[in-house]
């Protein structure tokens, strides 16, 4: 089952301690090992695609369970607590914070050439990590920056992405969870797991099924170019008597559209032009190979995605994809009653892999056992 999730959490500025890393580092590998070990790569994998999963790991490693740094620590402290067992264990982690995100490409290439996985394979893992960034940055578009990207690989061609955007002015960040392989679809619904804290207004989501149409249009708008430029033109019309009658139509649909808060677009800005151009050149045969067109981003699929809406009535989501976040349900049945034997095997997991760590200390053990029991609520 392909899985995706999203989480938010309050950003945090400053460094992890190094005494606190290196024992991120030590406990991260022990668990790694141990879960790899007892039940393989791929459910390891399938594991950290789960948000819920994934939180409760950073928690018991001791990082602050509701900062952003939960993600990029944990993530990092993996990355080095793996490093000179990648062969041994099937586990290839790429990618990281900031400008070490975008030497992702150039790390999987280099994993690809020492183990010797083809051309074909290894390209495939390339498009697969800038597919999953570019949809979490121009398809839903909820107002967070993408400033972390983790690859992580199977010699399979088994993956998952976890990244995060933040968001400067509400003071938060957002995580986003993929799990897929090389036959993975990523336009559609590609997020089976989404949770949040946090319902946003009028995200506009491509991804959604209620978006289909507004995704056919928007293919054969740039099939068009001469009809897409006039329709283009006149959306941007600055005359408050068009835009009047346009948001004055009969029916609730119009009363309060989000077009109304909509920044239009400069259509002399050469950036623009230049993107719009690149669309309209390539002549893309459906909508993943639109949003893969180089040049094209945020700005430009949503000028498109405009056009087939209000031009041809061709409406997409416009509804935030999170949804709320339980790890086991909640003691009150809100929203729904917990579910005892899920619960049991979630934390058991977290115990055998702590308990089969040879490594660690007997005070250290302890320490990571109760923080386990902390992260999901035991009493």
């Amino acid at each position: 089952m392909m899985r995706t999730g999203v989480a938010e959490f309050t950003l945090d500025y400053g460094r992890c301690p190094r005494w606190l890393f290196n024992r991120m580092v030590r406990l991260g590998r022990a668990i790694g090992i141990a879960i790899i070990k007892e039940f393989g790569a791929e459910e390891f994998l399938r594991r950290l695609s789960d948000p819920v999963w994934f939180q409760s790991l950073g928690c018991v490693l001791a990082f602050d369970w509701n900062a952003s740094g939960l993600t990029t620590t944990t993530l990092g402290a993996l990355k080095v607590a793996f490093q000179g067992l990648e062969r041994d264990l099937g586990v290839f982690i790429c990618g990281g914070k900031g400008k070490t995100s975008r030497k992702t490409p150039a790390e999987i290439q280099f994993w690809g050439d020492r183990l010797g996985l083809g051309e074909d394979l290894v390209e495939k893992l390339e498009y697969s990590s800038r597919a999953a960034a570019k949809v979490d940055s121009a398809l839903v578009q909820d107002g967070f920056q993408i400033y972390h990207h983790n690859f992580i690989f199977t010699q399979t061609g088994k993956w998952v992405v976890i990244q995060q955007g933040m968001s400067v002015a509400r003071g938060r960040a957002r995580r986003y969870h993929w799990l897929g392989d090389t036959k993975k679809k990523f336009i559609e619904e590609p997020h089976a797991g989404i949770s949040s804290q946090v319902f946003l207004p009028s995200v506009l989501d491509l991804t959604a099924k209620k978006s289909r149409r507004n995704r056919q249009i928007s293919v054969q708008l740039v099939q068009k170019p001469k009809t897409f430029l006039h329709d283009l033109k006149v959306l941007t019309i600055k005359s408050k008597d068009w835009q009047f009658r346009i948001l004055s139509l009969p029916g609730s649909e119009f009363r309060h559209h989000p077009v109304e808060r909509e920044q239009f677009f400069n259509l002399e800005s050469p950036q623009f032009k230049r993107a719009i151009n690149q669309a309209l050149v390539a002549q893309p045969s459906n909508f993943e190979r639109l949003l893969m067109t180089p040049g094209v981003g945020p700005k430009t699929i949503r000028a498109i995605s405009l056009v087939a809406e209000i031009i041809y009535g061709a409406q997409p989501s416009y509804e935030d994809p999170a949804r709320y976040t339980f790890a086991h349900g909640g003691k009150d049945g809100t929203p729904y009653p917990v579910d005892r034997q899920i619960y049991d095997q979630t934390l058991s997991v977290i115990e055998k892999a702590v308990h089969q760590t040879k490594g660690l200390l007997l005070r250290e053990k302890s320490q990571a056992l109760r923080r386990a029991e902390k992260a999901f609520g035991k009493s």
